[in-house]
């Protein structure tokens, strides 16, 4: 989708500070290194969030859902930075819970192959975000995984309230399992990513499948997850205010989503499921600064406590959403570029899992 003059201008101002030396960045915050928790956030973001806090935009909990989801691609789309070129891209439709729904598939331009498939769910809190907020995350999976991935354009509440998405999602992945050869990729080796929502999805997807003898991800990247609506982690006491994502936007967001519904619910908070073994190999990326890391930790711990395959990374000095932001943070696009390479050599040691049944 082509810039507007201001989006092309923020981002060309965006790029320009990130690359300024680290006492500078903090100079132009106007405030001291920001230290919580034996962590000291990274100057650039430091200097982003400053500069986010003096444009004065509008809240995302203070809009409608519909003005909410124009706001966060107006913000998302020159974070994402010059469009980063892949093998192919096309906008095709793949098979929702009650009907077709938008999906984007990258393909990679490296010799060799069928790469795997990286079915994808984008972050927004289950309410805002769509293909375009997370188009450039997707190209640089694609790029620098060595992967084709599949983003998925799932339903968005409150029209779609819980456990719609959820729904979406199942029936996204078992589109994308029966039909990845069509795509050029590797049947055996078709795996599961998100960021936020979409990891907490893309956990739920794998739990499920896993559980019903059906084909499952063969690996899942679950990127600053949601996996427990059930209760506050500390993690949100420390960074609710003031790192992007605040605790009354987590709050628009839940009310939205959940409703009424059972915060207990293992498709709300996965990690409160009663078994937890044979699940796919995972890597979980969590960011120092962002009030969902200690429920992605904890995740982390069971994953590994029950006997699965599981990698960690925390970016100490990053926040939520520094996936998207990659076209304008130097910090945040080695982030992704790492976990991207640590994506690619977790599945060049995965088999494809054979469903108990059919």
């Amino acid at each position: 989708m082509p810039l507007t003059f201001r989006q092309r201008l923020e981002m060309r101002i965006a790029r320009l500070l990130a690359a300024l030396p680290p006492r500078l960045q903090l100079r132009l915050s106007r405030k001291d290194p920001v230290v919580v928790d034996g962590q000291t956030l990274e100057p650039e973001i430091q200097l982003q969030l400053a500069v986010l806090e003096r444009q004065g935009n509008p809240p995302i909990e203070t809009l409608p859902p519909p003005q909410a989801r124009e706001e966060m691609r107006r913000r998302a789309l020159p974070a994402g930075g010059p469009t980063l070129p892949v093998g192919d891209v096309r906008d095709l439709t793949v098979d929702g819970a009650t009907g077709p729904l938008r999906a984007r598939h990258y393909a990679p331009a490296e010799p060799g192959g069928p790469h795997p498939l990286l079915v994808f769910y984008h972050g927004g809190g289950w309410v805002i975000g769509d293909l375009d907020t997370h188009d450039a995350t997707c190209r640089l999976l694609c790029r620098h995984a060595g992967v084709h991935v599949l983003s998925v354009d799932y339903r968005l509440a409150p029209e779609a309230p819980f456990p719609q998405p959820i729904d979406d999602g199942r029936a996204a992945f078992a589109w994308a399992a029966a039909h990845a050869a069509e795509l050029g990729a590797d049947p055996a080796r078709v795996a599961v990513g998100g960021d936020s929502a979409g990891g907490n999805m893309a956990a739920v997807v794998s739990q499920e499948t896993v559980r019903e003898g059906v084909a499952a991800p063969v690996f899942q990247l679950l990127i600053y997850p949601a996996v427990d609506a059930s209760k506050d982690y500390r993690s949100q006491e420390l960074f609710r205010e003031g790192f992007l994502l605040t605790q009354a936007e987590m709050d628009y967001f839940y009310n939205h989503y959940v409703g009424q519904s059972d915060p207990t619910d293992t498709r709300l908070s996965p990690l409160l499921a009663e078994d937890l073994s044979g699940l796919p190999p995972a890597l979980i990326v969590t960011a120092g600064f962002d009030p969902l890391r200690d429920e992605g930790e904890a995740y982390a711990q069971a994953l590994r406590e029950a006997g699965n395959v599981v990698a960690h990374r925390r970016f100490a000095g990053l926040i939520q959403g520094f996936a998207n932001m990659v076209g304008v943070s130097r910090v945040s696009r080695d982030a992704v570029v790492e976990m991207a390479g640590a994506t690619r050599a977790l599945l060049a040691t995965v088999a494809a899992k054979v469903p108990a049944t059919h």
